[in-house]
């Protein structure tokens, strides 16, 4: 319960300061894009590079993560149909609510709850993997797709990964894993230190773009927002119970995991690939803002009931 609340407290505490250094111009207008393009294109690649060459490899399938997986591709697909089919939104709109709809704040949020709830780091690696080699890329696909014009050439399709600086740094992540070399430390602290600042960063730039902000506001985007946010905090965590429990027959132990991980609040890396492509800005700041606090709830809840 203490670290549900200590995660969440120190989210909102970095939010914060980027709020006053908005509230008050410290930086300048373009300071949020500014610290998104530096997360996205130099700051979570090295995370996700030194995160993932000290990775072992024969722990990514779990009976908990299967359960994640398959709660995550559910409530994206669940999201998908509604605001495609049944409102008509276009692609980039559609993929970044899916994205907060399903995308878990994994590498904030689920460190701290694996760490002080669960009680074992490793067990939010599976979901960091999925998220970063499949769930990521495959979003971040579509929105570098729909942001051209015409269809979209076999040389661009197989270019893609090569323009994506967080397919890279995860690909080379996990190369490294696999080859089972140990980088010397001297090689990796300067990929740490860059790496350090792209939690913060994001929480910051996610503050900065708070000044104006009313997520309960009314507006042709709202049943996006609420759809996305009961996805996020009611659906998902549901379904990892219902999938966990029933279909997979796991122990009480990995259905608690699955659901506390399912639980965990839309990432601050919605909001980033949302600047860096410039689609549903909006969106994907308020499904952020609403899901934060409503997942300390619906992890409490889990808590309660579950252990």
């Amino acid at each position: 319960m203490a670290g549900v609340l200590s995660g969440f407290t120190t989210i909102w505490a970095l939010a914060a300061v980027g709020y006053v250094l908005a509230r008050f111009r410290v930086l300048g207008e373009q300071a949020p894009q500014v610290l998104a393009n530096l997360v996205f294109s130099v700051a979570t690649p090295a995370l996700l590079f030194t995160t993932l060459s000290r990775t072992s490899l024969d722990r990514i399938v779990t009976g908990a993560s299967v359960a994640f997986v398959a709660s995550t591709i559910v409530v994206a697909v669940l999201y998908t149909l509604v605001a495609r089919l049944l409102w008509k939104r276009g692609a980039r709109t559609v993929t970044i609510g899916a994205l907060g709809a399903s995308y878990v704040n994994a590498g904030n949020m689920g460190l701290a709850i694996a760490a002080y709830v669960l009680g074992d780091v490793s067990l939010v690696v599976p979901v960091l993997l999925f998220q970063v080699l499949l769930a990521a890329p495959f979003a971040l696909a579509v929105l570098d797709l729909a942001g051209g014009e015409g269809r979209p050439s076999p040389r661009r399709l197989a270019l893609l990964p090569a323009r994506n600086p967080i397919m890279i740094g995860s690909a080379a992540g996990i190369a490294v894993a696999a080859s089972g070399w140990t980088p010397p430390d001297l090689l990796l602290e300067p990929f740490e230190l860059i790496g350090a600042a792209a939690v913060p960063a994001a929480l910051l730039a996610f503050g900065m773009s708070l000044p104006g902000a009313r997520p309960l506001r009314t507006g042709p985007d709202a049943p996006d927002r609420y759809l996305a946010v009961a996805c996020k905090v009611v659906v998902q965590p549901v379904l990892a119970y219902l999938i966990g429990r029933f279909l997979l027959g796991l122990t009480p132990d990995q259905v608690f995991v699955a659901v506390v991980t399912a639980a965990l609040p839309a990432a601050q890396n919605v909001f980033v690939f949302a600047l860096r492509y410039r689609a549903a800005e909006g969106l994907a700041r308020d499904v952020v803002a609403l899901s934060t606090p409503l997942s300390a709830l619906a992890m409490t809840a889990a808590a309660v009931l579950l252990t």
